[in-house]
């Protein structure tokens, strides 16, 4: 094969394997990453800036087993529930790593193709795929220790052999940047010895060395059997750490985004309706940097929103909030962001550096403790232990104030941190446990030993339906969450690629300009995020005087273009010039 006969896919893809694989024959290896991948040189390729998304779209964020019920498979269970409650209102459901694993509730996988039998088969994930786009995670920057792979790698054979990233114990590894507290190696017998292999995240999470070109090819074979199996949405999780050069902070490093470039390049061409996200649970500016040209991810998680919009709600003031959206560029076409309040993991700290002071930090743990939450730690460079992230369940975050504790206005300050959500640039996620408003599960932190499982209660199905046809806060806060999307969802100026400019309303009202893509609709999002009522003057938003303006919300005209508007705590209005 001559460099002149080559197509356009194989020679960019050739650029992507000079680069991470200098070493090796790049023309055979392009040949064998497109065979392993079932992929034709001649592909078309997809259109660029393209949105493959809109308005109507809104992701749920679920284990396979959240919901479970006698004698029937999780998955299945799970389906049933979506499809009789939930299919109007979502259309991309993210079914948490479903594999077989040894810990950290599925990111430690031992078996990347096959369905956990626990949960159920393949034939079920398939149910999903006929109703929903389906989000997988592609669990790329580590694997179980009790995997095939590694227990190889003890043995010397393959595969696994060479598939882990090696260290000695003296190498100096201080810059370093880890998400956990636990030593960076882990001394391991093999049959060639004593060796120390790296894990970034626990013992049992051993990083995989993509230096090595066949592990590049295992997870291509990985992902070409999720396509196969209708998955379209790829989750790449702890990608910000995939790629290790000792003497470096072996975060974001360049061959890290040039990997991803290569999968996009892959995935993309073999399903134009694919879409990529990357979980890089970092400071702002880094998380930023994985849209690439356009080249990267499609859609990055917002890992500010989640800290900053519960801190403006507990303090009352969105000063951090609206400095930090300020900031936020507005994504190029065919990109978004995932925006998002809670998930199966804690409220990220790391994302706050640069926006919220240490005090100001210090704070909002402290607050969320004295509402039953948790706070985990990380190592700093400087070798102390800092706050990494909270877990508490968002019903519970925001039951109260810093100022004056929990108080009765915790429904109506957990739908204006929704309505907040679904109004801003992005796709909204949400995480399973927020829509029915369940609360903190320390009953499962004492089984666990784990922060985390405070938000990842398992309902049995009977036992939730009972709780949403009661007369609890569950029924209130999943009967006003479903009208929020719906709402949302026939809003042109909602689509996750609509203008966006930031309102200054003063500190307690958070508050942005959204307008459709062909300028037909405005929408004024005005969110008081204290508990004192607000006013503001229709005046400062200078509305045209020639449109009808209503409110989405309490679908009230408002005929009088200059007057003023008081805000109950927590109340919201979404103004618009076109009632959709």
């Amino acid at each position: 094969m001559e460099h002149a006969s080559l197509t356009q896919l194989e020679q960019r893809l050739m650029e992507h394997i000079k680069t991470l694989y200098p070493d090796v024959n790049a023309l055979n290896f392009v040949k064998e990453c497109l065979d392993t991948f079932g992929l034709e040189p001649n592909a078309p390729p997809p259109q660029p800036h393209r949105n493959p998304w809109s308005q109507e779209d809104a992701v749920l964020i679920t284990y396979g087993d959240t919901l479970r019920s006698d004698n029937e498979p999780p998955l299945q269970t799970l389906h049933e529930f979506l499809r009789s409650q939930l299919r109007h209102c979502i259309s991309i459901v993210h079914i948490l790593p479903f594999f077989p694993y040894s810990s950290d509730d599925g990111f430690s996988v031992m078996d990347y193709t096959t369905v956990n039998p626990a949960l159920g088969d393949w034939e079920d994930t398939a149910a999903f795929t006929r109703e929903f786009k389906v989000m997988g995670d592609l669990v790329i920057n580590h694997c179980s220790s009790r995997s095939l792979w590694f227990e190889n790698y003890k043995s010397g054979q393959t595969p696994g052999a060479d598939y882990f990233v090696e260290a000695a114990p003296d190498t100096d590894l201080s810059q370093v940047v880890r998400p956990r507290t636990s030593p960076l190696l882990r001394e391991v017998a093999t049959a060639d010895g004593v060796r120390h292999v790296w894990c970034t995240f626990s013992h049992d999470q051993i990083d995989l060395n993509f230096r090595n070109p066949q592990v590049l090819l295992e997870f291509l074979r990985i992902l070409r059997l999720y396509l196969d199996k209708g998955v379209r949405w790829f989750r790449l999780d702890a990608v910000a750490f995939l790629w290790k050069v000792p003497g470096t902070s072996c975060i974001n490093l360049p061959e890290t985004h040039e990997m991803i470039r290569l999968l996009r390049l892959l995935i993309e061409h073999r399903a134009h309706d694919a879409v990529i996200i990357t979980e890089t649970n970092i400071p702002n500016h880094e998380n930023l940097t994985y849209f690439g040209n356009a080249n990267e991810a499609h859609l990055i998680y917002n890992f500010s929103l989640p800290p900053l919009l519960i801190n403006s709600l507990v303090t009352g003031s969105c000063e951090y909030l609206k400095k930090w959206l300020m900031s936020m560029p507005p994504a190029q076409q065919g990109t978004t962001y995932l925006n998002f309040i809670a998930s199966h993991d804690g409220v990220g700290l790391r994302p706050t550096e640069g926006l919220l002071s240490e005090w100001e930090l210090d704070a909002l743990v402290s607050t969320m403790q004295k509402f039953g939450g948790k706070a985990s730690a990380r190592t700093g460079p400087d070798g102390q232990p800092k706050f990494y992230e909270i877990n508490i369940s968002l019903w519970n975050a925001l039951s109260g104030t810093v100022q004056h504790g929990p108080d009765h206005l915790g429904f109506a300050r957990y739908l204006c941190a929704h309505a907040i959500m679904l109004a801003l640039e992005g796709v909204p996620a949400f995480y399973i446990h927020s829509l029915v408003g369940t609360e903190n599960d320390h009953e499962r932190v004492e089984h666990t030993g784990q922060f985390r499982s405070i938000n990842r209660h398992i309902w049995r199905q009977q036992d939730l339906e009972q709780a949403l046809q009661g007369d609890g806060h569950h029924p209130k806060v999943f009967a006003a969450m479903q009208k929020l999307i719906a709402t949302r969802k026939r809003q042109k100026a909602f689509h996750p690629n609509a203008t966006q400019y930031t309102l200054h309303t003063g500190d307690a009202l958070f508050s942005f300009w959204r307008q459709s893509q062909d300028r037909m609709q405005s929408i004024f999002a005005i969110h008081n995020v204290s508990d004192q009522p607000q006013t503001i003057n229709l005046a400062e938003l200078n509305l045209i005087s020639t449109d009808q303006w209503f409110d989405l919300i309490s679908e009230q005209a408002f005929e009088d273009r200059v007057g003023q508007i008081i805000l109950r705590p927590y109340q919201y209005i979404w103004l618009t010039n076109v009632r959709l």
